[in-house]
């Protein structure tokens, strides 16, 4: 357990990377000692904005010129792997965007190394931090919805056109994460389809379904080309239903008193009816917090107490391993990929270090 300020180095100043620059600048346990970057406008314009911290064109000059305890990777996901990787042998805590590497395989070697290093290694998965996706986890597990059946996610809006990866790697991301830690365990199968409408080979539009045990299953559907910007979720239970709506401000989650309910018995046809019920609903009070700043709070926490942290490289690999098999219903034509052996129930929910099942991807499904 450490008791100094953490030292950051952080590597990528494109769109996320400066939101990292002054989230953990402002954490009072932490310092963000220097920042990496190929584009040298990028750099001038962080020195612009924070003049104390240094600026370099060259990632391995922040091995050689400063005492760093911890990188964080905000860059391409084909670059994520060979940097942390780096970033890990060099004995630094390391800290990926999402999703953590471009395949299953290598999400393992960096999950191996930082253990075997006993290095700290987080994937940022920041709904997950989220008072929302907290308070909804909190109701899920109060048992007030009753069964959960289904979640449905749409994550929509036009551009930011990515030409290294598609949709449902830049988006789907969020969703996944959240509804594997609200159910708390991995799905049977994944199927996906989509179509590439402006860039050849690159899926611009996306339907995915994961489909899990006891009947309970999820789509999620990404786009680039939405005319407006959506990012809502629905949660349905047998005894009431959540709407998580990100974009709005304070009421992002409204918990419907609402079901449907068939009658046990009933003589003839003519009597069958099924029977609605429509009850009070209400908003939960949510404390304002930007969820990356718990993130790299967050990170900071697990480097100074050694606590596995929420979104550990396991929950990094069980989510590649998703989108992995979303790639490959792509290529089938949308046909399931299955996951073998039958899957047992994963400690994701709190827990990213272990799992209890051999997730890999077994055939598609004729």
């Amino acid at each position: 357990m450490t008791t100094k300020e953490v030292s950051i180095g952080i590597v990528g100043c494109g769109y996320w990377g400066p939101l990292l620059v002054r989230n953990f600048g402002n954490l009072p346990n932490c310092k963000v000692t220097a920042v990496c970057d190929a584009k040298e406008a990028r750099l001038k314009h962080l020195k612009g904005l924070y003049p104390s911290i240094s600026c370099v064109t060259e990632f391995n000059k922040l091995f050689s010129d400063f005492d760093l305890d911890a990188i964080v990777i905000a860059t391409p996901v084909n670059s994520h792997y060979p940097l942390a990787k780096a970033s890990l042998l060099a004995g630094k805590h390391t800290f990926i965007e999402k999703p953590m590497a471009a395949s299953s395989a290598q999400c393992e070697e960096l999950i191996e190394l930082a253990r075997s290093q006993g290095l700290t290694l987080m994937v940022d998965h920041t709904f997950l931090y989220s008072t929302a996706v907290r308070k909804i986890v909190e109701i899920v597990e109060a048992g007030d919805i009753g069964d959960l059946r289904y979640i449905n996610s749409r994550r929509l809006n036009l551009g930011l056109f990515q030409k290294d990866i598609n949709v449902a790697w830049d988006l789907a991301p969020h969703d996944i994460s959240i509804i594997l830690h609200i159910l708390g365990e991995f799905p049977v199968s994944v199927n996906c389809q989509g179509n590439a409408h402006v860039t050849p080979n690159v899926e611009d539009v996306t339907n995915m379904s994961l489909i899990f045990r006891h009947k309970r299953f999820a789509t999620i559907q990404s786009s680039w080309l939405e005319p407006r910007k959506i990012r809502e979720m629905t949660i349905v239970g047998s005894r009431r239903m959540i709407v998580y709506d990100d974009l709005q401000t304070h009421e992002k989650i409204k918990v419907y008193d609402v079901r449907v309910e068939r009658p046990p018995h009933y003589d003839t046809f003519a009597e069958f009816q099924y029977s609605y019920h429509y009850g009070d609903s209400y908003i939960p009070h949510l404390h304002q917090e930007e969820p990356l700043k718990a993130v790299c709070q967050h990170f900071v926490d697990c480097i100074e107490t050694g606590s596995p942290p929420l979104s550990g490289g396991r929950a990094g690999f069980e989510l590649v391993r998703v989108l992995e098999a979303a790639s490959a219903s792509l290529k089938a034509s949308g046909a399931p990929i299955l996951f073998a052996p039958p899957v047992d129930q994963l400690a994701l929910r709190g827990n990213g270090i272990t799992s209890t099942a051999d997730v890999s991807a077994l055939s598609v499904a004729q």
